[in-house]
């Protein structure tokens, strides 16, 4: 079987420029030029690390964001964690997006499974982890 690595997650967002701000900003991803398909009222940007996965961030028209409940656990997507390198960056990125105004739901903390981390909503309320 040959190697295989996840190449990219995605995300659907109600707000694109928003959320590729946001990744670009506090987790330093490159991005590409952005990708509009008029036909289909779909529009998106891969964001890309040097080495890694990369995220794809995607809008369409026709999505539908009224039934979502993010104070539940539902089936499907949990988390992105992002790997910061040491618990200083941690407790430094944890400090810049409380300053910042976005919401912590937990962390800076040594979790039962030998993690050191903070979890945070992004501005559109997925979870996201900061991690060594």
């Amino acid at each position: 079987m040959k190697k295989v690595k996840i190449e990219h997650i995605a995300i659907w967002t109600a707000e694109l420029e928003i959320m590729r701000s946001f990744y670009q900003n506090y987790f330093g991803f490159e991005c590409n030029q952005k990708y509009v398909n008029e036909k289909k009222g779909f529009s998106s940007y891969f964001l890309s690390f040097p080495e890694g996965c990369r995220l794809e961030l995607m809008h369409s028209e026709k999505l539908n964001v009224e039934g979502q409940h993010h104070d539940r656990i539902t089936g499907g997507y949990a988390h992105i964690a992002f790997s910061l390198g040491s618990r200083e960056a941690v407790d430094s990125m944890t400090e810049k997006l409380i300053s910042d105004g976005f919401e912590k739901l937990d962390g800076p903390r040594m979790t039962g499974d030998g993690y050191y981390e903070s979890v945070f909503f992004d501005p559109e309320r997925n979870t996201i982890e900061l991690t060594i």
